[in-house]
């Protein structure tokens, strides 16, 4: 899909490649409006839409959470804190094997694959106290449930 250039997409575009925090719409709605201050969040969600349908920008879903949004197209694996929900690419490679070993182990095409790790992030990590049993919980409880499905 082509998309035609608008100032409200390219400024889009350029936000969601500005940061490595793979920010939700609400986020790059807020940013944009600093630009654009008339620029609404349906036209947010669609330029969104179009340019992940595009190819220049991944949208990416896990449990429940706000969909994010990454400016690197590329290969690569994501963490995410389970307390927070913030995510970051992980700067580890990218394993072939795994589709490899997924294609012998089932009747399937492998066309890719994601991993996303989920951990507590340093900011949750340094929380406040109250905060940081509310952390621990979430975090034994994101523990047992990834422990549960391997």
């Amino acid at each position: 899909m082509k998309t035609r250039k608008s100032e409200q997409r390219e400024l889009v575009l350029s936000l969601v490649r500005s940061t490595m925090e793979h920010p939700t719409a609400e986020w790059v709605h807020r940013e944009a409006r600093r630009k654009l201050p008339r620029i609404g969040l349906g036209t947010v969600y669609r330029n969104l839409k179009q340019l992940a349908e595009a190819g220049l920008i991944r949208e990416t879903f896990t449990g429940g959470q706000p969909a994010r949004f990454d400016g690197n197209t590329g290969r690569h694996y994501h963490i995410r804190c389970v307390s927070c929900g913030r995510v970051n690419d992980l700067p580890m490679s990218v394993d072939d094997r795994l589709e490899a070993e997924a294609a012998r182990a089932v009747n399937y095409r492998i066309v890719g694959h994601e991993v996303e790790i989920h951990g507590v992030c340093p900011s949750c990590q340094g929380a406040p106290s109250s905060r940081s049993r509310k952390t621990s919980h979430k975090a034994k409880r994101a523990t047992k449930e990834a422990q549960k499905r391997s």
